[in-house]
């Protein structure tokens, strides 16, 4: 009788702590259920990048002296840099330049050190393909500019959603130049040098 008896009340502690985990679980579900939703729905809705996002690199061919410094400050020397040197004028003449972005870190060391700024870094960050071989973008490939979000006719920008006033879930129902809670960092800076 006593091994029965303990055999009930091992399984009803095991049930209350099951019990105390479900309602745990459920408790942080509940909590989340009343939080503001902060998906994108993504090929229709973008956020907006902000100007220091390192997406892909642009690249100006006139403007490069094939000093092969990138290459240098490369952590992984991935530029290719492809030039002959012009005895008449004693200069390197650049006759090709390429970056395969599949091995790219995006670290910006080479856009940073350029001497000549023809390197910058660009806000596209759509770089998927079905071959890996694709993402070897020759000088041709790097010149092109990318297409802003903000220009483009398909998708609606979004700002960004910590900033959103007190009570307001969608970002699409606020006017343009309406206030919003909480201040930027930019703003915070301003006011601690007042």
């Amino acid at each position: 009788m006593m091994k029965f008896l303990k055999q009930v009340g091992d399984y009803t502690k095991e049930a209350i702590q099951a019990g105390k985990y479900i309602g745990q679980g459920l408790s942080v579900t509940f909590d989340h259920m009343r939080r503001r939703p902060i998906t994108v729905q993504y090929p229709y809705e973008k956020l907006i990048l902000s100007e220091r996002f390192r997406g892909r690199i642009h690249f100006e061919f006139d403007k490069c002296i094939a000093c092969e410094v990138c290459v240098r400050v490369c952590p992984i020397n991935l530029p290719v840099v492809d030039w002959e040197f012009n005895k008449e004028t004693k200069k390197k003449k650049l006759n090709h330049y390429s970056i395969d972005f599949g091995v790219c870190i995006f670290c910006g060391n080479c856009v940073e050190y350029c001497p000549t700024n023809c390197l910058s870094m660009t806000e596209e960050y759509e770089l998927s393909t079905y071959d890996r071989h694709e993402l070897n973008y020759d000088n041709v490939a790097l010149g092109r500019l990318p297409y802003k979000v903000t220009n483009d006719p398909m998708v609606t920008p979004l700002r960004e959603f910590a900033y959103l006033p007190k009570g307001a879930i969608d970002p699409h129902d606020l006017p343009a130049g309406s206030r919003r809670a909480g201040l930027r960092p930019e703003e915070i800076v301003e006011q601690s040098q007042q």
